[in-house]
């Protein structure tokens, strides 16, 4: 049995580094989605100690703002332990910072983001 905590890295976009290395070298095990839905369906089946996902925010998700409020939502279900890391472009602080006051979310690193304080937090999380 592996004792070392689960994170969830959901990469929907990308167009940043792979920091699955990372991850592990802080002491998780990694499981990777690359659509929501399917970390959803991750994160009901293995509630993982920690998600680190990409935050989009635009009108593309139609009643929603963007992309966590499924994930939130979830969070709260199945998964109420998790820290959950946000990944972002630094132009869409406000709205995270809007999301956030209804939703709990640990931190947020913008892009580009910063490998060694990223690994510093995750390590503190471990």
């Amino acid at each position: 049995m592996n004792d070392k905590p689960l994170l969830l890295s959901i990469v929907e976009l990308g167009g940043y580094p792979d920091f699955t290395a990372l991850y592990e070298q802080c002491g998780f095990r990694v499981l990777k989605a690359n659509t929501m839905r399917k970390a959803l369906s991750l994160l009901k089946k293995q509630p993982p100690a920690v998600i680190v996902a990409e935050f989009i925010y635009g009108p593309t998700y139609g009643s929603q703002l963007s992309n966590f409020e499924s994930l939130f939502g979830a969070l709260q279900r199945d998964a109420p332990a998790a820290h959950l890391i946000a990944l972002m472009d630094k132009a869409n602080g406000q709205h995270f910072d809007r999301l956030k006051s209804r939703f709990a979310a640990h931190r947020a690193f913008y892009f580009p983001v910063n490998q060694d304080e990223l690994g510093r937090h995750l390590e503190s999380l471990v």
